[in-house]
């Protein structure tokens, strides 16, 4: 039985037999038996992990763990909201940064990158924000709702989101329902590239499958607000005030594989 723990373009967590290619944390979704609660995060600081990195192993949906999500690519974990981790994905983190802070300004830390993307993901009331746009005028690796489900915009073309990857080209609408955060697709457009799933193929920036058979892993944590017990963050002074620096003390790289997805 899987775990309720894949996430999709537009937003919803759910339990499908699928595979994802990257990880991401919000923070303690979970209960002790492993059901996700009400809560859809527990901090702003919503990162995109790698599956394996320096060889740390976890158990999935642990009690009084950060809850493990998966994401099919990263254009996935963007369109829900995610950005680069600055420790597993330093380069794309230094990418997607540069690219935000041409698109939409300079950004002070990390922290205040992830204030203004937690504005543009989400309302308070847990429903994705969403904005019409023309087409045209979208950048690759942007999500778009079509009347028949999610889309990707890439090479020219709308390839329909599945769990399992993406469908043939199709024509792109004249205008559409974005799914993906409005200073994201701006990143994207300033020439920020999202690794996507292998069998998208064309021109993009297809991801090198780098997971191998072992847990989930990761390490380091913090203390929640009150009541809400140990939550998983980023360092944000080593990702985002050390970008100058080679190594960084992240606390919050939440690495694995997708064995126990």
């Amino acid at each position: 039985m899987p775990h309720r723990n894949r996430v999709l373009p537009t937003g919803e967590i759910v339990a499908i037999p699928e595979r994802g290619t990257f990880m991401g944390n919000r923070g303690i979704l979970h209960d002790d038996a492993g059901h996700l609660g009400a809560a859809r995060w527990r901090h702003p600081h919503w990162v995109c992990c790698l599956l394996e990195f320096k060889g740390r192993h976890r158990k999935v949906m642990q009690p009084h763990a950060y809850t493990e999500l998966f994401f099919l690519d990263e254009a996935v974990a963007l369109a829900a909201g995610h950005r680069p981790c600055a420790e597993c994905r330093r380069a794309d983190w230094l990418a997607f940064r540069a690219a935000w802070e041409t698109a939409n300004g300079p950004v002070g830390s990390a922290a205040a990158l992830d204030r203004v993307l937690h504005r543009a993901r989400v309302t308070r009331r847990r429903a994705q924000v969403r904005f019409r746009a023309p087409v045209a005028g979208l950048p690759d690796g942007t999500f778009i709702l079509l009347p028949e489900g999610p889309a990707l915009v890439a090479d020219g073309a709308a390839r329909r989101f599945s769990p399992a990857g993406y469908g043939p080209p199709q024509a792109l609408p004249g205008e559409a329902v974005v799914l993906t955060p409005a200073p994201v697709v701006a990143a994207l457009a300033a020439g920020y590239r999202p690794h996507l799933h292998p069998g998208l193929g064309g021109g993009l920036c297809p991801l090198a499958l780098r997971a191998s058979p072992q847990d989930i892993c990761g390490r380091g944590e913090r203390a929640g607000r009150s009541g809400e017990g140990p939550v998983h963050v980023p360092s944000l002074r080593g990702e985002a005030e050390a970008t100058s620096t080679a190594h960084t003390r992240h606390r919050g790289c939440f690495v694995g594989c997708a064995s126990s997805q």
